[in-house]
């Protein structure tokens, strides 16, 4: 990623639209006279890209993946697809995650209590890691899997849809395109609809704004996603208030 953000910046670009915190950070570590509007980063304050989310006070703004109550979905979510389920492993690599991993574990910490289930940390970096630690976690009953957004993980979501429908453990990712891939739900930002929302802070920037002036802006549309093929799979029957509820449910 650094080398390509030297590739980038070495061509003297008037503005530079960026996805995902690690890319955000690479970026940024090489530049912070050119303008970037970055999208789907889940903490522009805590990760330093930005003073603030009202006056961003640099030479980054953009678009925000996540808020607080996000966590909370996801965990209800889980609860009601497998009211059972007494145990949540999260799955993220600390090397690309937000604040290592810091940022979405508080929130699933302080959530949990909330819907009566203990949550398990599971720091990956690499496919035998993913493998290993979910064999170890479905030992035992009643667990579900909570994948958190990270390149790591989406990287590897084949691998984790395949594990998870193997060991018969619902699981609930964050972004459209895996439940496409055949993940069980998933739940999170409209991220197409991010990227249009993004590019009208690159018009106004090629226009004489600054995004020290544009303040970051939280997600606005977040959509559920069901796939039924997956489920039938997997020996189980969505409930139809889930159902109800989908944006898209696919057959």
């Amino acid at each position: 990623m650094q080398a390509l953000a030297k590739e980038l910046l070495a061509l003297q670009p008037d503005v530079i639209f960026s996805r995902s915190t690690p890319v955000t950070a690479a970026l940024l570590k090489q530049t912070r006279a050119i303008p970037v509007v970055f999208a789907v980063v889940s903490d522009p304050v805590g990760e330093g890209f930005v003073a603030s989310v009202a006056r961003p006070g640099g030479n980054a703004t953009g678009f925000t993946n996540a808020e607080d109550t996000l966590t909370g979905k996801w965990l209800g979510l889980l609860k009601e697809m497998m009211p059972s389920i007494s145990r949540v492993a999260f799955i993220f690599d600390p090397k690309v995650a937000p604040g290592g991993g810091s940022y979405y574990t508080k929130l699933i910490e302080a959530a949990a209590p909330q819907f009566a289930v203990s949550p398990t940390a599971i720091p990956i970096r690499g496919s035998a890691d993913i493998e290993a630690a979910v064999g170890d976690f479905v030992r035992t009953s009643n667990g579900g899997l909570l994948v958190l957004p990270d390149s790591t993980t989406n990287f590897h979501r084949e691998l984790i849809i395949a594990l998870a429908a193997r060991h018969r453990v619902p699981a609930v990712y964050a972004f459209r395109y895996i439940a496409a891939d055949g993940g069980l739900m998933s739940y999170g930002v409209d991220v197409v609809e991010l990227f249009r929302r993004a590019a009208t802070y690159v018009d106004r920037i090629l226009r004489g704004a600054k995004p020290a002036d544009l303040p970051v802006q939280l997600p606005e549309k977040f959509q559920l996603v069901l796939n039924l093929k997956t489920a039938a799979a997997m020996g189980l029957t969505i409930p139809t208030s889930l159902q109800l509820l989908a944006d898209e449910v696919i057959e």
